[in-house]
C-alpha cells in the first residue's frame, strides 16, 4: 500500500510540474511576440533607450521562472562586478544564463551566433540590442567580431561571450575559443570570469526544468599583459572549470 502510494505521489508530483511549466510558456510565448513588436517601435531611440525597454522581457522572463518554475538563484562575489565596463566571459549550460546577464549586469553587447537572429519575435528583439553575430562557418567573421567588440567596449559597454560556443550538459566543459582572450589583448580591456551551474536545473532543451537555486560566481577581473591568447584561455577556463557548483 504505502509503495503505491509513494508511486501514485510522484506521478502527480511530474503532472503538478509539467502544468506549472506549461503555465510558464503560456505566459511567456505571448510576453515574448508583444515585446518584439514593441521592439520595432523603439528603432528610431538611442540605444540605452532601446536596450531599457527590451530588456523588461529579460526581467520578466526571471521573473516567470521564479515563481512558477521554482527557479531560484544566488549570487557570489557580486562585489567584483566593476564600475567600468569590461568583457563578460561565461560557461554555457542553458538557456537561462544567456537572459539572467541582462539582469545582472549593466549595458552590454553579446556576442553570439547569427543563426540566432532569425527567430521569429526573439530574434528581432535582440537585433535591436546590437549583438556582435558570429558565422561559424566563416573564418573571417571573427576578425570583424574582434572589430566590433572593441568598438562597443570604446562606447562603455560589457561585451558578453560563452566561449564553449553551445550548450554543455552540467559537469560537462568544452573546448573555450581564444575570441575573449584576442579581444582582451587587442582592445586592453580586462575578462570578467563568471562560473554557474544553470543546467543542472534547466538542462539543455525548451522544455525541461527543475526546481532549485542556480549559483552564480562571479570572479575578480583577469588581465593579460603578455599578449598569450593560450595561457589567458586556460587561465579563465580553470577558474570557471573550478567554480561551477
Amino acid at each position: 500500500m504505502y509503495s503505491y502510494l509513494k508511486r501514485f505521489y510522484a506521478a502527480a508530483m511530474q503532472i503538478i510540474w509539467f502544468c506549472r511549466v506549461l503555465l510558464f510558456y503560456s505566459l511567456l510565448l505571448p510576453l515574448t511576440i508583444i515585446f518584439a513588436l514593441i521592439a520595432l517601435l523603439t528603432f528610431p531611440f538611442p540605444f540605452v533607450v532601446r536596450y531599457w525597454i527590451i530588456t523588461r522581457w529579460s526581467h520578466i522572463f526571471i521573473f516567470l521562472s521564479k515563481i512558477i518554475c521554482g527557479l531560484q538563484y544566488k549570487i557570489h562575489g557580486i562585489e567584483n562586478i566593476p564600475k567600468k565596463n569590461c568583457i563578460i566571459v561565461s560557461n554555457h549550460q542553458s538557456m537561462w544564463e544567456t537572459i539572467f546577464m541582462q539582469v545582472l549586469f549593466p549595458q552590454q553587447n553579446m556576442i553570439l551566433k547569427k543563426e540566432l537572429l532569425r527567430i521569429p519575435f526573439f530574434g528581432w528583439g535582440l537585433s535591436l540590442l546590437e549583438p556582435i553575430a558570429l558565422d561559424r562557418k566563416n573564418f573571417r567573421s571573427v576578425n570583424r567580431v574582434l572589430e566590433q567588440g572593441f568598438d562597443r567596449l570604446k562606447k562603455g559597454r560589457f561585451v558578453l561571450l560563452f566561449p564553449e560556443g553551445t550548450r554543455l550538459p552540467y559537469g560537462h566543459s568544452g573546448r573555450y575559443s581564444r575570441t575573449a582572450a584576442a579581444l582582451a589583448i587587442k582592445s586592453g580591456f580586462p575578462i570578467l570570469p563568471v562560473a554557474h551551474n544553470a543546467g543542472k536545473y534547466w538542462p539543455k532543451g525548451f522544455f525541461i526544468k527543475q526546481p532549485g537555486i542556480i549559483e552564480v560566481t562571479i570572479g575578480p577581473q583577469v588581465l593579460e599583459t603578455s599578449g598569450n591568447l593560450d595561457v589567458l584561455t586556460e587561465t579563465i577556463k580553470s577558474w570557471i572549470t573550478s567554480h561551477i557548483h
